[in-house]
């Protein structure tokens, strides 16, 4: 490789980088504390937080088939994700100012429809401009981790400015944070290399190819449980930063968005250094299994709230929830499902687990926490009970249950 060849690789790998870390700050600035604002200083109900925050699984089942569909076959891939950033930033400024339901409910369904297809688009424009999309990828989406970290520390540091929670007159303030970094990440976008339309785009509904795949018991029983435990992702997603915020814990809401990411320092850490290392010494199953049980092991602990020091702690099995149970997920469906349906195997699982999951979750959990909310407050014990044994449920189904697939599942794809 020459060195202009290689500067120019180089320059591409730092603003397909730049570009994951803002995709991923923009949601990392909002979504682990919204759910504080609107409950403690708007006044929701927990079913009205619930929907929005199910407004993104929603959206994350209908626009990418749109969005996608566009990038393939009319304009270029960089010239949609910027206008869908831009356009989502000026969004998000404006649902800031909003302090009644519906209205947000609104604005918020619009943004979310414009965010949800960039995820596809971010990952799609990144593997199309690397040499190697199968070993550098990773590299670059790490960036989007890290930019959900940044989010959360400037945040902080930004209500640590302020002398009370967030400066003056900047209610929302997480909306607005993300709205700026909305903006910066739409110009940005435009500068990104040129990726022109394919002209032939896969069907938006490529993934009904893979529902055949369900005949095979264990699979099944594996798409079965990773709904039921997407469900309960919203629980930690909708409800730990009020928790946390409660008295039962008593951290500052300025410090809430530092906090929340110690989740996110463990994921990097479990991705990087020991989801390969699992697989290779116990493989898929017992990897799967320990991902199950992380679970109600972390919900137990929200539900006995004491001492400070372990609830703040078991933030990081975050790392191993997530990681070992949904990224193994889907390498998993990658290895038992036959060649020619592996991308609709993935949009099958994704739709399921990402979208009608935490869609029926976010509700789900909104509801259990006005159930157990009275005059006298919220009682966090009843509430994070129920996710502990339902997410116990499914790891006793799947040790159960499950047996992993030696070879691929014997489903063909029809034409």
């Amino acid at each position: 490789m020459s060195d202009a060849s290689g500067s120019r690789a180089s320059g591409r790998k730092i603003q397909l980088g730049a570009m994951m870390f803002l995709q991923y700050a923009i949601w990392g600035a909002w979504a682990p504390v919204l759910s504080s604002y609107l409950l403690n200083d708007l006044g929701f109900s927990g079913g009205q937080v619930g929907w929005i925050y199910a407004l993104l699984p929603l959206a994350t089942i209908v626009a990418p088939m749109i969005g996608g569909q566009v990038a393939d076959r009319y304009f270029s891939t960089e010239k949609v994700i910027g206008f869908l950033a831009v356009t989502g930033g000026v969004l998000l400024m404006a649902v800031a100012r909003m302090t009644d339901f519906s209205g947000m409910f609104v604005l918020m369904l619009v943004y979310c429809m414009l965010y949800a297809p960039t995820l596809a688009l971010t990952n799609s424009i990144a593997m199309i401009n690397l040499k190697d999309s199968e070993k550098e990828f990773g590299a670059i989406r790490v960036w989007g981790t890290l930019g959900w970290i940044a989010a959360g520390w400037t945040l902080t540091g930004w209500r640590w400015l302020g002398e009370g929670d967030v400066l003056p007159g900047m209610q929302g303030d997480m909306l607005l944070l993300a709205g700026a970094l909305s903006i910066v990440m739409g110009l940005q976008s435009f500068a990104l290399p040129n990726t022109p339309p394919q002209k032939e785009g896969v069907s938006p509904w490529a993934f009904l190819e893979s529902i055949k795949m369900l005949q095979v018991k264990d699979f099944a029983i594996f798409v079965g449980i990773t709904f039921v435990v997407a469900t309960e992702l919203e629980f930690y997603y909708i409800l730990t930063a009020p928790f946390l915020e409660s008295e039962a814990i008593g951290i500052s809401s300025r410090n809430i968005p530092a906090v929340m990411t110690i989740a996110q320092f463990a994921e990097i850490f479990v991705m990087a250094f020991m989801l390969s290392w699992s697989l290779g010494k116990y493989g898929m199953r017992k990897t799967l299994a320990i991902g199950v049980i992380a679970w109600p092991i972390r919900y137990i602990i929200f539900a006995i709230g004491s001492p400070t020091w372990l609830v703040i702690a078991s933030l990081t099995l975050h790392g191993f929830c997530y990681v070992f149970f949904f990224v193994a997920a889907f390498i998993y469906v990658d290895k038992v499902a036959p060649p020619d349906i592996r991308a609709s195997a993935q949009s099958l699982i994704a739709i399921i687990a990402l979208g009608m999951g935490r869609f029926l979750g976010s509700l789900f959990a909104g509801g259990i926490r006005d159930l157990f909310t009275t005059d006298a407050g919220t009682n966090w014990t009843n509430v994070f009970l129920v996710p502990c044994a339902l997410t116990l449920i499914c790891a006793v189904a799947f040790l159960l249950f499950f047996r992993e697939e030696s070879k691929p599942a014997p489903v063909e794809a029809e034409t």
